[in-house]
């Protein structure tokens, strides 16, 4: 698997990606009818360097890595991480997070946080702890699962 620097030619792979979990409502607090030119003005954001995992059956995954706060705050980051639906168990959001962890790195920044984890999102939280992350906080019913009704948000944290 690679994992590189997403670049334009790459939107559309991006966009299969974004689309359904957008759609689906369960796992980010974004616009369920965000258009395809919004979402991808989001992840491909200015203030976020972007990154696809290609395979030999194409772009499986895309995460975002940006400074989690300005000024003073900007030695946290934060990502966002999708997998394609027909891509999950396959190992690629477990290679994401190992990338960005080593990236974050590089690039000097001291700790990460996910702001907004959805409670009901256990594959995720599962794999954050197993990197090393802990939750800080829990909002109560901070989201509106589709299916589960208002569910927390967790917020987690993890020095690098």
């Amino acid at each position: 698997m690679l994992i590189r620097a997403a670049t334009e030619d790459d939107h559309d792979a991006v966009w299969a990606i974004l689309e359904p979990t957008i759609r689906g409502g369960e796992t980010y607090a974004l616009d369920r009818d965000m258009s395809r030119e919004n979402a991808l003005a989001y992840w491909f954001a200015p203030d976020r360097e972007t990154f696809v995992a290609e395979t030999p059956d194409g772009i499986l995954g895309t995460y975002y890595l940006r400074p989690n706060q300005a000024g003073g705050g900007n030695h946290v980051c934060n990502c966002g991480y999708m997998t394609r639906p027909d891509a999950t168990g396959r190992g690629i959001a477990r290679a994401m997070v190992a990338h960005s962890l080593d990236h974050a790195r590089a690039r000097g920044y001291r700790a990460m946080q996910f702001n907004f984890v959805v409670s009901t999102n256990t594959r995720a939280i599962r794999l954050w702890e197993q990197h090393g992350f802990e939750t800080l906080t829990r909002l109560p019913q901070a989201f509106l699962h589709p299916a589960a009704g208002y569910v927390d948000a967790l917020v987690m944290f993890r020095t690098l």
